[in-house]
């Protein structure tokens, strides 16, 4: 079967209303719902909490406790509701074609992520290591297990959301106007990468840290391509984010539920520089895996 065969069957959903003109409203108007709706959340949580609970809207911001970290990944399915509006006033499709088959994406989901957590253990175990300095202990690890399944519920709705916009409706829709993957695998990766470009909390390491991004979602759009479903691509952004969301985490970013820190933050340049190639392998290694997990 050649390579991106089932990608035929997940575009087909997109093919009777392919215009171009769609897509660019349609993901302008998921992004403004999504916005809008994110923006009202907040602004009645800060209405409730009240102004003088600064501290609140600090560790808000910067999801330094596990209320904040549950809101702030919660919010991505307000990113999820958008695009399933989008999608069916304007190409009066169902939430479920943005996924795939349910049946196959749930079943591959499964498989990649089991064939994650063995690699990922194997890696565990290999020999020690280290970030120039030992893990800094974050939340007691009774906490932290009492939270994990709650955790999990949260990663999976932030890390679905993403892959459903970019490598769903994106990527369909362009997919079905297109047949080049210079179309509809890079421009929705661009679209990603923009997204994850942070500059004022990455500092110098921001425009790397998005190609990273960009990179990532190449390799997603391909993995969607070759399984026909988002199942895979939803398993290996899932686990990556548990990986650096729930495990280990870095000071002063989104770290309220991660087990351990890293010794070093964002704002430590040149640290997190050093340690980008090795994630970026890392990354490599989940898209090989996952490509085995659901080889026919």
């Amino acid at each position: 079967m050649p390579a991106y065969e089932l990608h035929k069957k997940f575009i087909a959903p997109a093919v009777p209303t392919a215009s171009l003109w769609r897509v660019i409203v349609g993901f302008l108007a998921a992004s403004a719902i999504y916005l809008l709706l994110n923006n009202m959340l907040f602004t009645l949580i800060f209405k409730m909490v009240g102004p003088q609970n600064s501290a609140f809207f600090d560790d808000l911001l910067t999801g330094q406790t596990p209320a904040a970290m549950f809101l702030l990944l919660g919010s991505f399915g307000l990113m999820t509701l958008g695009v399933t509006i989008v999608a069916r006033v304007l190409h009066h499709r169902s939430f479920a074609s943005l996924i795939g088959p349910l049946g196959l994406a749930t079943s591959q989901f499964f498989a990649v992520a089991r064939m994650l957590v063995i690699v990922g253990a194997v890696i565990f175990l290999l020999p020690p290591w280290s970030m120039g300095n030992s893990y800094i202990p974050n939340l007691e690890l009774g906490k932290w297990l009492m939270l994990l399944p709650f955790s999990l519920v949260a990663v999976l709705v932030q890390a679905s959301a993403e892959e459903i916009v970019f490598r769903g409706y994106v990527q369909q829709q362009l997919a079905a106007r297109f047949k080049s993957p210079l179309v509809w695998m890079v421009l929705p990766s661009f679209l990603f990468a923009l997204g994850h470009y942070l500059p004022s909390e990455a500092g110098e390491n921001a425009l790397i840290i998005a190609l990273w991004a960009g990179v990532f979602g190449m390799l997603m759009a391909d993995l969607t391509a070759r399984a026909g479903s988002l199942g895979p691509a939803i398993a290996v952004h899932f686990c990556n984010n548990v990986s650096a969301i729930l495990i280990i985490s870095m000071p002063h970013d989104l770290s309220g539920l991660a087990l351990y820190l890293t010794p070093f933050s964002m704002e430590d340049t040149e640290a997190l520089r050093a340690w980008l190639p090795v994630d970026f392998v890392l990354v490599l290694i989940t898209w090989l895996v996952a490509r085995l997990a659901i080889r026919r």
